[in-house]
């Protein structure tokens, strides 16, 4: 058990025996309450050392963990709080503490749409009080993207849940292009997130093909009476690994993507790179870079590669290419269509 463990919870015993205003507390008085602390607790019987005892009181007194308990002998030999209503545990949070539980609160709110998570609704929910007690309300300082009203979201628990146990389902799903819903007997295995949207991979039943469905796309989820099986192909811990986004079929190989960037957006993509796997092949002298990544080609990446706009170009490989460059010449198409259009409206 770690060492940490067994020290807060004789600091704590010590505590609850120094705030007991009814009993006369000896340092061996302390060392017998913090040895039967540890056997209840933590079933170690071999007990505290008086040396160990002194030694928490010395922390305890002391700033090493910000108590600077106000403990005080008596009488030569007795233990109490000179404050008799102070605690280790009511002490005021720290500057630096507050900051750091504020934001552990807002990230453990984004779980909120997980039922699964409901406990700690009532820990999040008793760590906000305390943390506006502790401080006057402030506008926060951290945002995190969300569409608290977007269509599917009410799934994330039953899905999550009928994952858990291994539970074949039946769906009705309806793609944008689809004129109506498709039923699917299929094995689910996974949630995933990208961009504010939620995906559900999962193998189809007929022949284990690997599929990934939106969750806003789902008209209608029921469990069937079905034997569930797996897919060895897939392999949710390794399967993104060399994907942008969630457009990956499951027999995919990466590609090695190499793309020239200004000297702009070099620096902003030396900062933040595309993918894991980039790498900076050369730097020019007026700046601009020539980078590689490895990944799968899909729609997802060409939509982050067309995000820099003219910051960045592809010149590897042939397709990726042709793909950007009949792309952005269809963008340009557009625009020169509009143009009187939009200066009529003026």
């Amino acid at each position: 058990m770690p060492a940490n463990k067994n020290a807060l919870i004789r600091y704590k015993t010590i505590d609850n025996c120094l705030r007991n205003k009814y009993r006369r507390w000896t340092i061996d008085n302390l060392v017998d309450a913090c040895s039967n602390a540890l056997y209840d607790m933590e079933g170690i019987s071999k007990g505290v050392s008086l040396r160990t005892v002194q030694a928490d009181l010395q922390i305890m007194r002391s700033d090493k963990l910000g108590y600077n308990a106000p403990i005080e002998v008596y009488d030569g030999k007795y233990y109490r709080y000179a404050d008799p209503d102070y605690s280790i545990f009511d002490m005021p949070l720290s500057e630096n503490d507050y900051e750091i539980m504020k934001e552990a609160v807002e990230m453990l709110k984004q779980l909120e749409d997980f039922d699964h998570f409901s406990e700690m609704a009532d820990v999040v929910g008793r760590l906000q009080d305390k943390l506006s007690i502790s401080r006057s309300n402030r506008k926060p300082i951290i945002h995190f993207d969300s569409m608290p009203n977007l269509k599917g979201l009410e799934l994330l628990n039953p899905l999550y849940n009928y994952i858990a146990n291994k539970q074949t389902l039946r769906i009705m799903y309806q793609s944008f292009n689809a004129k109506e819903a498709n039923e699917y007997i299929l094995y689910p295995y996974l949630l995933k997130e990208y961009r504010n949207r939620w995906f559900l991979f999962c193998s189809v039943k007929k022949d284990l093909v690997l599929y990934n469905f939106a969750l806003d796309r789902i008209v209608s989820i029921e469990p069937v009476d079905e034997p569930f099986r797996e897919n060895p192909k897939f392999n949710s811990e390794k399967f993104f690994d060399d994907v942008i986004g969630v457009s990956k079929n499951i027999d995919n190989k990466p590609r090695t993507i190499k793309f020239w960037a200004s000297p702009e957006q070099s620096k902003y993509i030396m900062t933040k790179p595309l993918h894991h796997s980039q790498e900076l092949i050369r730097q020019n002298e007026d700046g601009s870079c020539i980078f590689k990544i490895s990944v799968v080609i899909n729609f997802e990446l060409y939509s982050v590669l067309m995000s820099y706009g003219p910051g960045v170009r592809v010149i590897y490989p042939r397709n990726a290419v042709s793909y950007m460059r009949d792309k952005t010449k269809e963008m340009a198409e557009l625009y020169e269509q509009h143009t009187h259009f939009v200066e009529d409206n003026n």
